[in-house]
Order: C-alpha cells, then sequence, then structure tokens
C-alpha cells in the first residue's frame, strides 16, 4: 500500500473511532437513552417485561414509572422478594383487576385533582387506589452545592435534580430508610442506590461511587451512603429524586431552605 493510500485509510479509521466515542459522549440525551435497548438478557414490552439475573422488584418498578406494591399485586408476589431469571411479570393490572396504587401528576403532595394520566410507555394510568396518606420524612439534603438543573428540565433525566460539588464528597442518606437497591441497572443514573422511607415515599442517589451501603441496610437520616461521582460532562454532581408512590415529585419543595 503506498504512502497515499495508507493515509486515506488512517484518515477512514480515526473517523469512524472519533465518531463512536462521540456516540459515547452523548449518552446522556434524554431522547437517545428513551430509544436504548433494555439491559441485556431482559425482554420487555408495554404490558410485560422478564426478570434476568440481578434485578430487583423495586428497580423493575423504577424503570418503568410503577409503584412496585402493583407490579406485586399484579403478579400475585406477596412482598415481592420472589421473583426469579426468567419470570415474566405484568407491567399492567390484568383485566378485572383492582386499580393503580401509582400516584397521577395531579394527586401528589404538591398537586390536587385525580383522574388518570398516561405514562411515558404510553400506557393510561388509572387512578389510585384510595388508601391512609404514609407521612413524609422528614427530608435533609444528601448534598450541600449548587443546582446543576431542576426537576423537569431538559437535558438530564428529567426527573429528579442535579446538584455540583466535588468528586468524592459524601453523599448522605435524605431520610432514614432501608436500601432498598445498589446497582448500574438503570441507565442513564450510573452507580445508583435507592431508599425506602415508607411505604410511600423512596428516595434515589445517581451518578454516585464508592457506596457505602448494601441492599437491606437499614440508614439514618444524614448517614454516608456514597461518594459523588460525575455525571454528564464528567462533572461531579449528585443525581437526586424523591418518588411517592413511584412517580417522581419535584424534591425542591420538599427540602428544607438553603
Amino acid at each position: 500500500m503506498n504512502a497515499h493510500r495508507l493515509a486515506g485509510a488512517l484518515a477512514v479509521l480515526l473517523a469512524l473511532a472519533t465518531a463512536g466515542c462521540g456516540g459515547q459522549a452523548v449518552r446522556w440525551d434524554p431522547d437517545q437513552r428513551a430509544s436504548a435497548p433494555p439491559p441485556r438478557g431482559a425482554t420487555t414490552s408495554a404490558d410485560s417485561y422478564t426478570v434476568r439475573s440481578g434485578d430487583t422488584l423495586y428497580q423493575i418498578a423504577w424503570r418503568h414509572g410503577l409503584d412496585w406494591r402493583d407490579v406485586a399485586a399484579w403478579n400475585d408476589l406477596g412482598d415481592g422478594a420472589l421473583i426469579y431469571p426468567g419470570q415474566r411479570l405484568r407491567l399492567t393490572a390484568p383485566p378485572g383487576g383492582q386499580p393503580s396504587r401509582t400516584a397521577t401528576a395531579d394527586s401528589r403532595p404538591s398537586a390536587g385533582g385525580g383522574g388518570a394520566r398516561a405514562s411515558s410507555s404510553g400506557r393510561e394510568r388509572p387512578a389510585p387506589a384510595t388508601r391512609p396518606a404514609e407521612p413524609a420524612p422528614e427530608w435533609a439534603w444528601p448534598v450541600r452545592g449548587d443546582l446543576v438543573y431542576g426537576f423537569g428540565d431538559s437535558g438530564a433525566l428529567g426527573r429528579g435534580i442535579g446538584v455540583g460539588g466535588s468528586a468524592d464528597q459524601p453523599v448522605h442518606a435524605a431520610a432514614p430508610g432501608r436500601v432498598v437497591y445498589t446497582g448500574r441497572g438503570l441507565i442513564g443514573y450510573g452507580d445508583l442506590v435507592i431508599i425506602k422511607h415508607n411505604e410511600t415515599y423512596l428516595s434515589a442517589y445517581g451518578h454516585t461511587r464508592s457506596i457505602a451501603v448494601t441492599q437491606g441496610d437499614e440508614v439514618s437520616r444524614g448517614q454516608r451512603i456514597a461518594a459523588m461521582g460525575e455525571g454528564p460532562g464528567q462533572r461531579a454532581m449528585l443525581h437526586f429524586e424523591i418518588r411517592v408512590d413511584g412517580q417522581p415529585v419535584d424534591p425542591m419543595p420538599l427540602l428544607p431552605s438553603r
């Protein structure tokens, strides 16, 4: 191969490599995440999901924007502990089944009203079943830092807030509870910790590293659970969510003023 052809081949290889890196660099784009394939080994549809090794009921419900109790009830799982790889789970109520507990956008603590709404998958969610409201925890900020993005902002996950800081800055539990998930099984969150505070409230801590807790651990408010990792653009930050009956709500009105 002469020098001109060799140079041309190298240029093509460099362009392909650059394109590959560019594809990774935009992996945080919400639209690209929405069209991303399901995790390797998993099969899913609008109405069902096949459990893969390492899945938990909380993780599956979180991924599909559902209340874990609904998924458990729709599949006769009891407390939800009895799931296994290869099991196919319903993601909608069976015909004639009980209405969903999942809160709607208009039935969250920050708003009033009711009625069904469509989920991001296009399914219509029925209004939640009437049940006593759980008391909200006394929340604390999981980290101190500047707000990088707010709830619903584009360019982030759109379901929480981003708080900037420094790499390896301690991340603390925002309220007492039990760790129900740790891992990287949810696209866009990086290393993630999910804490169950009561039957209604969950909180999530994404883009972490050096996770200091494991599934099943009881944690106290302010306890160190991880360190801050890197989010979009390799910036040190924490992605923080609060969910009510499986649905994300704006954490800002619930957190103390800074």
